[in-house]
């Protein structure tokens, strides 16, 4: 052996005792945008705070609530046709036989990971916005001369609130779903505005 090999060589008990090398922090990327995140969090808060009555039924404070609930549905909308990539409806609105093939991949544990919605998750976003446009319309309409203290139009509004919250239950659940199938935390997600990117 030379005495340059010699001088290379490198003792076994060096490379045993040296620290491992720690493995790269996952990549991730931006998916939600800062106004996707600041409407889905007023819009449960100001469910929450109408649903359990954290403010009482009829009085200015309810109905202020759910016109500030009108303007975000709308400005959501809008949204949904110029904001940038996962918050337009074109990224997440599906056929509903895509939306039956994804439901039925979730049962055999066949259903693959999105970056944005999945297109269960996006139906849902879309059930959840005429409905809470629905509840704030028959909250308006019966306030107005037309249909104050009638009774149907109250019932009706009410039923559609129950009907909204059902809504909010599966959703929760399929974020729960989500979270254990993927290992992700999307609540976090919600947050940050970040995903992993694969």
């Amino acid at each position: 052996m030379s005495a340059e090999g010699a001088t290379n060589a490198v003792p076994a008990e060096s490379v045993a005792s040296a620290p491992p090398i720690p493995a790269a922090p996952a990549a991730s990327v931006r998916v939600w945008d800062p106004f996707v995140r600041a409407f889905h969090w007023l819009l449960v808060a100001g469910f929450l705070a109408n649903y359990f009555e954290l403010v009482r039924a009829g009085r200015y404070s309810h109905r202020a609530i759910g016109y500030v609930v009108l303007g975000l549905i709308g400005a959501r909308l809008l949204w949904g046709f110029v904001g940038p990539r996962h918050a337009r409806f074109v990224d997440f609105v599906r056929h509903p036989s895509v939306i039956l093939s994804h439901l039925k991949a979730i049962t055999t544990r066949h259903d693959g990971r999105h970056l944005g919605h999945n297109p269960a998750g996006g139906a849902m976003i879309i059930a959840l916005l005429v409905a809470t446009l629905l509840v704030g319309l028959t909250g308006w309409l019966s306030r107005t001369d037309w249909f104050f203290g009638i009774k149907w139009m109250e019932e009706t509004h009410v039923a559609l609130v129950n009907a909204m919250f059902a809504m909010v239950c599966i959703h929760i659940l399929g974020v729960v779903h989500g979270c254990w199938r993927h290992r992700e935390n999307l609540v976090l997600s919600m947050l940050t505005g970040r995903k992993r990117a694969n």
